[in-house]
C-alpha cells in the first residue's frame, strides 16, 4: 500500500517493533483528511505480521454514526478486547473518532487501555487530543500527524490524478493546506463544489446589507448540515485570496485559481475593513459551534455578523 507523509512516525513505530518494545495502546491524532484511517491500518498490518494490506478478522474495526460513543458502545468494545483472536495470538482493535468517546466512556474504557490482555492492541483515532482525557493520554503512545510538506503533497495529487492539468494541480496543492483529504474532496465531491459557489454568491450577497439574505441562505446552509467545517474553510480561502490580490495584484499565491475572475470581482466590492472582520466572524462562529450551540441559530447570527461588519 502507497503510503505518502509521516515517515518519521511510521520509522517509530517499525523500530518498537523490531526491538520488541511497542506500546499496547496508541493514539493517532489529527485533522479529518490527514491520513489517520491509512496509518491505523498499516500500523494494524504490522502488529499483526502481515506484509499485505486487507482486512483480517483479527483487526476489529469500530465506528459510530452518533453523535456520541457511550459508555454501552465501550462495553461492547471491551467484550471483543477480552474474546482470544482467531488466527494467532495477537489482535488489534480500532477506534475511529475517538473525539466522540464521551468523558464517561473514556472513564470506562481506562482500565482496558491501562491493562490488555496479552497481545491486544488498541488504535485510538481522534481530531484533537483536547478532547482526550489526561488519563488515556498517558497510557498512550501518542502519534500527532501534521499537514505532509509541499513535495509531499504534490507527490500524493500525481499519484492519485496522474493526469491533472498543472493550473488544477497547484490550485489543489494551495487549497490542500498539506491535508490529502482536502484534496480529494476538492475533486471528487461535487457537493463541496456547491458549496464553493455558494461561499461566492453569499459574499456578494452581504455587501447588499440587506437582512432578506438571512431567510435567503436559512434553508441553504441548512441543507450542508455537518459540512459547517468545509463552508468555513472554504469562506477564509476566498477572503484569503481578495485579500492577497487586492494587495499585490498578482495570481502567484491565489489559492482559488479557478474562480480567478470572481475573486478580481469581490476584490473591487470588499474592504479591507470588511475582510479582516469576516474572518472574525468565522472564528468567532467556529468556537461557538464547539461549544454545541444549535447550529442553525449560530448560523443565523453569523449571518446577522456578517452584514454587520
Amino acid at each position: 500500500m502507497d503510503f505518502i507523509g509521516h515517515s518519521e512516525i511510521i520509522k517509530r513505530f517499525d523500530n518498537s517493533i523490531e526491538k520488541h518494545a511497542l506500546s499496547h495502546a496508541h493514539l493517532i491524532i489529527g485533522e479529518d483528511g490527514i491520513g489517520k484511517s491509512i496509518l491505523a491500518k498499516k500500523f494494524a498490518s504490522k502488529i499483526m505480521g502481515k506484509i499485505d494490506f486487507k482486512e483480517y478478522i483479527d483487526i476489529v474495526n469500530y465506528r459510530t454514526n452518533k453523535s456520541s460513543f457511550g459508555v454501552d458502545e465501550v462495553r461492547g468494545i471491551i467484550t471483543e478486547v477480552n474474546k482470544k483472536p482467531y488466527e494467532g495470538d495477537k489482535k488489534v482493535i480500532i477506534i475511529y473518532e475517538g473525539n466522540k468517546l464521551t468523558v464517561q466512556a473514556q472513564n470506562a474504557l481506562l482500565k482496558t487501555i491501562e491493562e490488555p490482555p496479552k497481545g491486544v492492541y488498541i488504535i485510538i483515532l481522534c481530531e484533537s487530543a483536547e478532547l482526550i482525557l489526561d488519563t488515556i493520554k498517558s497510557r498512550c503512545q501518542v502519534h500527532k500527524l501534521f499537514p505532509l510538506k509541499e513535495a509531499e503533497i504534490e507527490m500524493f495529487i500525481e499519484n492519485k490524478y496522474p493526469s491533472i492539468d498543472k493550473e488544477l494541480k497547484k490550485t489543489l496543492i494551495s487549497f490542500s493546506e498539506g491535508i490529502p483529504g482536502k484534496a480529494e474532496k476538492f475533486i471528487g465531491d461535487s457537493g463541496f463544489e456547491e458549496i464553493r459557489n455558494m461561499v461566492l454568491q453569499l459574499m456578494r450577497d452581504i455587501n447588499s446589507h440587506n437582512e432578506d439574505i438571512i431567510l435567503k441562505y436559512e434553508p441553504i446552509i441548512s441543507k450542508y448540515d455537518g459540512k459547517e467545517e468545509d463552508i468555513f474553510t472554504i469562506i477564509i480561502s476566498f477572503v484569503r485570496d481578495i485579500i492577497i490580490y487586492k494587495e499585490l495584484q498578482d495570481v502567484t499565491y491565489i489559492i482559488n485559481r479557478d474562480k480567478l475572475e470572481d475573486i478580481k470581482d469581490l476584490s473591487n466590492m470588499m474592504a479591507y475593513k470588511k475582510l479582516r472582520g469576516i474572518i472574525g466572524v468565522i472564528d468567532e462562529t467556529r468556537i461557538n459551534l464547539r461549544s454545541n450551540t444549535n447550529p442553525q441559530m449560530t448560523f443565523n447570527v453569523m449571518m446577522i455578523s456578517l452584514l454587520e461588519v
